[in-house]
């Protein structure tokens, strides 16, 4: 599929964000971990959380979807059953480790494969502190999918470690987490930089027992072994994915004249990277009737059009706002000056190797990038031309691109456009709503 988008008048308007992509991941699997009912209003419906829901079939889990609200029969950790055949994970590599952790816990067999594209990511980050607890999971030669895990009785616990992550990573993180449930003793994760924090959330609030510590080079994470406790069941309204919102937020910058509303925004801090980068580059962004759901902030954002600064991004401030990049750069594209990103080589093992693809679609659009090792530099303030560019399997990079088309000097084109039913299906037609001139091909 492609999209032309192009450049039109003002963005303006209410609109609604869709639930956000990795609680929706993490609810319907710490459900089907639970003793109980467990329901969720605002579920996202996308193509990696229905991966999730049919990998909770296969696991032998019951589950009803009412419009956007989930409800998931969870049984206990007892209850999994041995799929008979491997588990799609598809082209999510959320699904894979984060089920790669619950599969070690429940001590379930299963075989997860996936895409060729999710073939390629690396998985020996979740394979080493996995077995180092005692879980029998193998990768391919190259510690790559698929994954296997051999069945674990219960009578054979696994062991608390002590770990430091050479990169911070909630997926990686979690996986661990959710193998320390079922440990003999506590287990501590180390990271360099604050991952986002929604497994914590969302097990704390089911009785598990987690601390979190932070000094000057480093974040803890411990984790208490349940024991014979199960984990409850939980009722949550989802809160709109910041990730989403990030694309809107970022049309509504740059198009003159533009104001919009997007409400309950989901704004936990260690996804907010991108919103506290922006406000620094003079971004007006306001948020309003802020509160909080099971543990998760959320707010309503007001975005109005502002003349935007070249900025730099290093450090903490990249895992905060790691699936931000895409769009991030069409900011600084349209922002006055260079922008300079640094350590940020993890986006080198995305959906695509987003610093590569993001440079060379940004120059076939003329704008002026320097691609570096783990990163890249913007001169930004330039107009964006139009052209053809290729979205290379990436729902992110797909987005960022139409909305670039926004404000281009002529129409952009995007192929592969599809993939943004992975995570924002209804992205095309909020920014229509909003009063964008965008229109498709098959």
């Amino acid at each position: 599929m492609k999209i032309i988008s192009q450049p039109a008048g003002p963005l303006l308007g209410n609109t609604e964000i869709p639930g956000d992509k990795s609680i929706s991941h993490r609810a319907a699997l710490f459900g089907a971990l639970a003793n109980g009912e467990s329901s969720f209003n605002n579920y996202l419906i996308a193509g990696v959380t229905h991966t999730m829901l049919e990998a909770m079939k296969d696991l032998g889990i019951q589950w009803e979807l009412d419009e956007d609200r989930l409800t998931i029969f969870g049984e206990g950790m007892q209850s999994w059953s041995t799929p008979r055949n491997s588990i799609n994970c598809r082209n999510s590599a959320t699904t894979m480790r984060l089920l790669a952790g619950a599969l070690a816990a429940t001590g379930t067999a299963g075989v997860l494969d996936g895409s060729q594209g999710l073939r390629q990511r690396p998985m020996s980050r979740i394979i080493k502190p996995l077995q180092m607890m005692g879980v029998p999971i193998t990768a391919s030669s190259d510690g790559r999918a698929p994954l296997s895990l051999k069945a674990r009785p219960a009578s054979r616990p696994l062991h608390g470690i002590d770990y430091k992550l050479p990169v911070a990573s909630a997926q990686v993180k979690t996986a661990i987490l959710l193998a320390g449930l079922t440990a003999d003793s506590a287990t501590i994760i180390r990271e360099p930089g604050p991952s986002r924090d929604h497994t914590e959330r969302m097990l704390a609030s089911m009785g598990a027992k987690i601390d979190s510590e932070s000094c000057t080079k480093e974040f803890s994470i411990t984790i208490s072994p349940l024991s014979q406790r199960p984990l409850s069941a939980v009722r949550m309204n989802i809160p709109g994915d910041f990730s989403s919102a990030a694309f809107l937020m970022v049309a509504a910058l740059i198009t003159p004249g533009s104001e919009i509303k997007m409400g309950n925004v989901g704004l936990n801090p260690t996804r907010t990277g991108l919103l506290d980068v922006l406000r620094g580059m003079g971004a007006a962004i306001e948020i309003t009737n802020q509160a909080e759901q099971h543990g998760e902030p959320v707010g309503d954002l007001t975005v109005r059009y502002s003349h935007l600064q070249g900025t730099q991004v290093s450090g903490s401030a990249v895992v905060r706002m790691i699936d931000e990049f895409p769009i991030f750069a069409i900011a600084a594209s349209s922002a006055d000056g260079l922008t300079s990103v640094r350590d940020a080589i993890e986006l080198r093992h995305k959906e695509s190797d987003r610093i590569a693809v993001l440079c060379k679609n940004l120059k076939d659009l003329g704008i002026e990038v320097n691609e570096l090792p783990d990163g890249f530099t913007i001169e930004g303030g330039k107009k964006i031309s139009g052209g053809r560019i290729q979205a290379h399997g990436d729902h992110r990079m797909a987005m960022a691109f139409t909305v670039a088309g926004l404000v281009a000097a002529s129409p952009v084109s995007i192929s592969g456009a599809e993939m943004i039913d992975e995570s924002f299906p209804g992205f095309v037609q909020s920014l229509r709503t909003l009063g964008a001139e965008i229109y498709g091909t098959e």
